[in-house]
């Protein structure tokens, strides 16, 4: 293939640019978006010197496909399709390690983050202004009018003054889903990113050990152009998770620390069926704790798949119940475990408190141990 024909596919006759900049798109069921935003982005960025990375998690409405057919015909476009792996900030990640370009940007691939910022952003770092180019929405010059979303706005605004305070990371917008630094400082971070949650951003920063030269440049945040937001409680709950990570994850493993607070909730769940069956339904104590203990394992079960292992959550019936019963047999293993440490420690002399949390600790080791491989398939 001769130059002249090359070069013909980016519909110019000047040569291509050597690969620059590298644009990634974490996606789930964004399929009518795509087509429309890398037309914005040829727009904003020329024919040439960057692609476009698709990581999809595995969208039900085929947009792994439709990204396929695009590069079928444009090779800027390339493709990462994830099956069972989840999350915005995981699929950050896998781009970083999958260009060659010197330079990454994240962006959403819904339209509410406006293309035309980009060369402004890579001209920060190619001239030594910024080590990080945000694109925030809190900014001087910016504007959140076109969202149309006053109480999104009043949440983000809330979660970056959180960010902010538990980080020390001084942005107008650290909860930022569009920003560009060198591809070279973002691996060079990936192995001690937490990789939870889905603002990668204020990950990246809080990593650093050196503090990051940034740049914010004011964007004007748009509404989506097709599909629904993605966005649910369990959204929050990724961000929390994701502080947690920075400040104590080192001590406690964040998603141990997770299993064990729904752990805790669940003896709440249980001493509240256990009371009502015992002092209102009036049942026997033997009936009242069997209850108690099925409905205290279904809930740790159910919160668990939602927020614990959102990223990897069984869904449909069948994955559901068998997960169900995977997780009470893991749970019966673990309390037999609790029991028996318990009583051996009691009976050597140490004091039955102490005893009887030790065999907690190990009890709820062995079921995090347990659950994680056989039922979420994550250890």
């Amino acid at each position: 293939m001769d130059m002249t024909h090359q070069t013909a596919q980016f519909g110019t006759d000047a040569p291509a640019q050597k690969l620059e900049l590298a644009i990634v798109l974490p996606t789930l069921n964004e399929c009518g978006n795509l087509a429309p935003l890398i037309d914005r982005i040829a727009g904003a960025l020329g024919q040439s010197g960057w692609e476009v990375l698709v990581v999809d998690d595995n969208s039900s409405d085929g947009t792994a496909d439709e990204a396929r057919r695009i590069a079928l015909d444009d090779s800027r476009v390339r493709v990462i399709q994830r099956i069972g792996r989840r999350g915005l900030a995981s699929a950050a990640i896998e781009g970083f390690c999958a260009t060659a370009a010197p330079y990454v940007a994240v962006m959403d691939a819904d339209h509410q983050h406006d293309p035309a910022l980009l060369p402004q952003m890579l001209a920060a770092l190619k001239s030594g202004e910024a080590e990080v180019a945000v694109a925030s929405r809190f900014a001087e010059g910016a504007s959140m009018e076109g969202w149309g979303r006053p109480d999104r706005e009043k949440l983000s605004g809330a979660a970056n003054r959180l960010a902010r305070k538990l980080t020390g990371v001084e942005l107008s917008d650290p909860m930022s889903g569009y920003f560009m630094l060198s591809s070279q400082t973002a691996r060079s971070l990936v192995p001690r990113l937490s990789g939870i949650g889905f603002k990668i951003l204020l990950d990246l920063l809080a990593t650093s050990d050196e503090t990051l030269k940034v740049k914010e440049i004011p964007l004007n945040f748009s509404a989506r152009r097709e599909g629904e937001s993605k966005l649910d409680r369990a959204i929050a709950f990724d961000f929390l998770a994701g502080l947690y990570d920075k400040t104590f994850g080192k001590v406690i493993p964040t998603r141990f620390a997770l299993f064990g607070t729904v752990g805790a909730m669940g003896v709440v769940v249980h001493m509240a069926v256990l009371w009502a069956l015992l002092f209102v339904g009036g049942e026997t104590f033997t009936l009242s704790q069997a209850v108690a203990v099925i409905s205290a394992m279904s809930f740790n079960f159910w919160l668990n798949n939602w927020l614990t292992y959102r990223d990897q959550r069984l869904k449909g019936a069948t994955a559901v119940v068998k997960g169900w019963i995977g997780f009470c047999l893991t749970c019966a293993v673990g309390g037999f475990a609790n029991v028996a440490v318990a009583t051996l420690l009691e009976l050597r002399g140490l004091h039955w408190i102490l005893a009887a949390l030790a065999g907690i600790l190990v009890g709820s080791v062995w079921n995090y141990a347990l659950s994680s491989r056989f039922v979420w398939g994550r250890y």
